[in-house]
């Protein structure tokens, strides 16, 4: 059975075909302008003034995007802290904590913590929050992940992802799509970094960039691409492998992550396609059950290895299923054009 957000990506994209779904696109439909209705409602209250905003003490970068799902922003908010840890300024990461339990790390928090181990995490459902402890504690520049929609704090640059294999949420605003507000919102970005750009075509990121630019106001703003590259294999004890480990092997693939898709992808891209997947919802908690299930798909598959994501490694801390070794996938950014453009921004409040 497809996990419950695979489910819905193919229901509101088209791909589940037949009476029911038909009906259920409809009924979604009926929700579709409520939903931007407030949605707007609430940008035009903040836009004038009318909802208050609160200004940390130290600058604030805040890092979002416009859809459901992931767009690669984890990636990007590692190499922001490593650029401004670089240039001996003092990053500390905020978030709201996204599905974490009381005293715990979120998901996202637990992969930054081993891609950044020295560069604190502070979340809060109330950001402001956050980023008063943040700065309390000696930090002087905040990254404010997963920031696009959370306007209660004032970010001095808005940065936007966008993924290029799937940028525009089937073109329509949740619940009938995958948007989390209108596109005309990108006109509050500062830069536009587009993700991924290396699954698809120059064509195809051409278009994107078109229909971007339409929304980005009339003063012109850093276009920015990049792609997802895989660095090397790393384990649950913290120690790495490098990639050719996958050479000839078959592998099994399991994540719960927005995008499964592009993950797989990335494994194909390296020369290494999946023999066999297995897909759960975004920030799933793994359990008995699910390890016996995976455990059972491992030997089915006949898989040599068992590759999985950084934000799923954290939540399964084994060095092997079934007897096969369990690796994560480490990805980092790389920059294609704009980079310059993103460290001009960058300097300003650095």
């Amino acid at each position: 059975m497809l996990p419950n957000a695979e489910r819905f990506r193919r229901l509101v994209d088209g791909r589940a075909n037949g009476i029911i779904p038909a009906l259920a696109r409809t009924g979604l439909s009926a929700f579709e302008l409520p939903y931007e209705s407030i949605v707007r409602l609430r940008n035009y209250a903040y836009d004038h003034g009318m909802f208050t905003v609160s200004r940390a003490s130290a600058p604030v970068v805040s890092v979002g995007n416009i859809t459901l799902g992931g767009t690669g922003k984890t990636p990007l908010v590692a190499w922001l802290a490593n650029w401004f840890a670089d240039r001996n300024q003092k990053p500390a990461i905020i978030s709201r904590g996204y599905k974490a339990k009381k005293g715990q790390l979120s998901d996202e928090a637990a992969e930054l913590n081993i891609l950044l181990p020295t560069v604190p995490h502070f979340a809060n459902r109330q950001r402001i929050i956050a980023a008063k402890n943040a700065t309390a504690s000696g930090s002087n520049i905040l990254l404010l992940d997963d920031g696009f929609q959370h306007r209660k704090i004032y970010r001095d640059i808005n940065l936007v992802t966008i993924d290029a294999s799937d940028p525009f949420g089937c073109n329509r605003i949740f619940p009938r799509g995958l948007l989390r507000e209108p596109l005309d919102s990108l006109h509050r970005a500062d830069a536009i970094i587009l993700t991924r750009t290396d699954q698809v075509s120059i064509k195809t990121r051409d278009e994107i960039q078109e229909r971007c630019l339409r929304f980005l106001g009339p003063h012109q703003k850093p276009w920015i691409q990049t792609e997802h590259r895989p660095s090397n294999l790393r384990l649950a004890d913290g120690r790495t492998k490098p990639l050719q480990s996958l050479q000839n092997k078959r592998i099994l693939a399991i994540s719960a992550i927005g995008n499964p898709a592009a993950f797989h992808r990335t494994l194909t891209s390296l020369g290494h396609a999946p023999t066999a997947t297995l897909t759960f919802p975004d920030h799933h908690q793994y359990n008995a059950d699910d390890m016996r299930r995976i455990s059972k798909k491992t030997e089915q598959a006949r898989a040599d290895i068992v590759l999985t994501t950084l934000k799923d490694l954290v939540k399964m801390p084994l060095g092997n299923i079934s007897g096969r070794p369990l690796y994560a996938l480490e990805i980092g950014i790389h920059f294609h054009i704009g980079l310059q453009d993103l460290e001009d921004l960058l300097v300003k409040i650095s």
